[in-house]
């Protein structure tokens, strides 16, 4: 299974090292030395990459810098701009923060309310600016998002197979009067 895990910026010097737009929440893990990234630049790049392997990273104030063995000058670090990187990881895989999940973990998990009716299927996770959103279809065939918080979603039992919603009137279930 694949997960994108940050997108190249601009370069940093003259020696090739690129900043990093992160996308994961274990930056350290999914940049270590050695690793190998799927590489995918997007639509009219000058690169052809297919693959980026991590040479060096390091924290410049809140950014990442990082060098890739097949990006050898600033001429080539300028040419990756905009490549989105890919990382392969286990379906069995978990984050290291036991409240952290991976999309394909929450797709597919049964939602129910605190009372423990059914209020659908969780079908996707939206990545907002200031939140994840959980896509949840109802049994009527609607989607509902509901934000990824704890107030909002305080249980995810994934050996269950659970998700657990504090549900208000038109969050999941309709208000009264669109019933």
């Amino acid at each position: 299974m694949e997960v994108v895990v940050g997108r190249v910026g601009k370069p940093h010097g003259i020696r090739g090292e690129l900043t990093v737009d992160v996308r994961t929440d274990e930056p350290d893990r999914r940049f270590a030395v050695g690793t190998r990234l799927r590489a995918a630049p997007p639509r009219g790049s000058a690169s052809s990459l297919t693959a980026l392997t991590v040479a060096t990273t390091r924290w410049h104030r809140d950014v990442l810098l990082v060098t890739f063995e097949e990006v050898p000058d600033r001429t080539a670090a300028e040419a990756a701009r905009g490549i989105v990187l890919h990382a392969s990881v286990d379906a069995a895989e978990v984050p290291d923060d036991p409240d952290e999940y991976y999309d394909h973990q929450l797709v597919g998990l049964t939602a129910y309310d605190v009372e423990g009716a059914v209020l659908g299927e969780v079908t996707a996770l939206v990545h907002g600016g200031a939140q994840d959103l959980l896509t949840i279809r109802t049994p009527d065939g609607r989607d509902a998002l509901v934000p990824f918080v704890k107030a909002l979603v305080p249980e995810v039992d994934l050996p269950g197979g659970r998700v657990v919603v504090a549900d208000r009137p038109g969050l999941v279930t309709p208000l009264p009067d669109d019933a």
